[in-house]
């Protein structure tokens, strides 16, 4: 009789989504399941394999032995079937299904979701799903299918298509302005609060890269998050450096510095080669490549 040990696919991603999460109730969210639920798969796959995978050491589970010797050869079977759906969805040639689409949430509310009527239109049988976040969605693990990014990608798997180049520039509300001043000359900026983005640091080393002698005590209100910085701008809480093509958007503010150049800002359309074949997600693709360079 063959006694070799025998478990699913099921079981394997429940292992190791709780690897990666640290806890059985973050992996159960993670994959939309029960916690119960997920604690029979691992169960399960233990029982199947005959082995203990995990020990409970207080609340924390940690991983045995065993668990850490056959980590890397479920990690390789995760990846094989991550490669597996890829191309599968690159052979779908239907014009229907669900295209997932991701984006800071600020692009999202001012510039992707204006589009969504006329992509209906065009591709009625075509869902989208948004998925507003200020963090890079992993393409290569079906996060997304079509990402929108300031930079050009660097992975071989992945491809990518500069579809304009916005310029960045300062903003202010008029009550702020007619409480502060209107700064003349970049140098004034140095008596004014500015807004940003977390880590502040990195965008402080970028505006004076650009000419602006800012420091991080310039900073008074910071933010991880596009919509919240547009509110805190438009309630006059300082000087902000924004997209021009947001700006235009929001009411109740105007330019600062109108002669600063200002700072370039790349918009990369960006897919997964595998996935890109797919009718569906290409016609999606290039829909949002024509309406974005039309501005």
């Amino acid at each position: 009789m063959d006694q070799r040990s025998t478990f699913d696919w099921t079981q394997a991603r429940a292992f190791l989504a709780t690897v990666e999460a640290g806890s059985l109730s973050k992996a159960a969210r993670a994959l939309g399941l029960t916690q119960p639920t997920l604690s029979r798969q691992v169960a399960g796959l233990e029982a199947g394999l005959g082995v203990v995978l995990f020990e409970r050491v207080g609340r924390a589970l940690v991983l045995t032995d065993t668990g850490r010797d056959l980590l890397d050869h479920f990690r390789d079977m995760g990846a094989a079937a991550e490669r597996i759906a890829l191309a599968a969805a690159g052979q779908s040639q239907a014009l229907e299904g669900r295209v997932t689409i991701s984006a800071s949430d600020a692009f999202a509310v001012y510039i992707l979701a204006p589009l969504l009527a006329e992509l209906r239109e065009m591709a009625p049988g075509v869902e989208i799903e948004v998925r507003a976040s200020n963090t890079i969605s992993d393409l290569q693990r079906r996060e997304a299918d079509i990402a929108i990014r300031h930079l050009r990608p660097v992975e071989p798997e992945l491809i990518g298509r500069q579809v304009g180049e916005w310029r960045a520039r300062l903003y202010a509300a008029p009550s702020y302005l007619d409480d502060r001043g209107h700064p003349a000359v970049p140098g004034d900026l140095a008596g004014h609060d500015l807004l940003g983005f977390a880590p502040v640091e990195r965008l402080v080393a970028t505006l004076v890269a650009f000419g602006l002698p800012v420091t991080r005590r310039n900073f008074r209100h910071v933010t991880d998050n596009g919509l919240v910085l547009a509110e805190m701008l438009q309630r006059g809480l300082g000087v902000a450096v924004t997209p021009a093509e947001f700006a235009r958007r929001m009411a109740g503010i105007e330019p600062v510095l109108p002669d600063w150049p200002g700072i370039p800002v790349p918009l990369w359309l960006i897919a997964h080669r595998e996935v890109h074949t797919s009718r569906r997600i290409r016609v999606v693709f290039d829909f949002l490549a024509e309406a974005l360079n039309r501005g």
